[in-house]
């Protein structure tokens, strides 16, 4: 429960709008509420496992690919790596398209865990983790097999 000021009562959004101010609404501060009927929301647009890096290169935009899971940096495998997931991974981060996708650990050896192996992206996911893959965590792999990304 809130405190204070109520603002808004009786919202009526379509899921267009930019703003919840262009929402239909009773005017602002006019309302027949108590803050039992306060009203949240749980967004789920970047979520953890939403966030990617490349590391070990000097560049954003290549090097070894990290994933955030579990309040922890992991490496992906390189295990069924290729130039769909490097697309995805080039997508997300904003940094072009993928000119390469190497594997072997060619950008250097991470360490801690291993989050994903076997990725099997369709080029067409707008996240890395929305990728096809073994649950997080459960690979055969070990860091010479990390992946890496060159985008343009």
């Amino acid at each position: 429960e809130g405190t204070g000021q109520i603002w808004l009562d009786e919202v009526n959004c379509t899921g267009e709008e930019r703003d919840l101010s262009e929402c239909r609404a009773r005017p602002w501060g006019e309302h027949n509420c108590h803050h039992v009927e306060d009203a949240s929301v749980e967004c789920s647009g970047n979520s953890e496992g939403d966030q990617v890096r490349l590391v070990n290169y000097g560049s954003r935009c290549a090097g070894r690919v990290e994933v955030f899971h579990n309040k922890k940096w992991g490496t992906v495998c390189d295990d069924n790596w290729d130039l769909l997931d490097a697309e995805v991974v080039c997508r997300q981060l904003d940094c072009g398209r993928a000119l390469s996708a190497p594997g072997g650990g060619q950008f250097g050896r991470g360490d801690g865990i291993i989050w994903m192996d076997e990725t099997n992206c369709t080029g067409m996911e707008s996240t890395l983790s929305a990728c096809r893959a073994r649950p997080w965590g459960i690979n055969n792999c070990y860091h010479g097999e990390d992946a890496g990304v060159v985008c343009s």
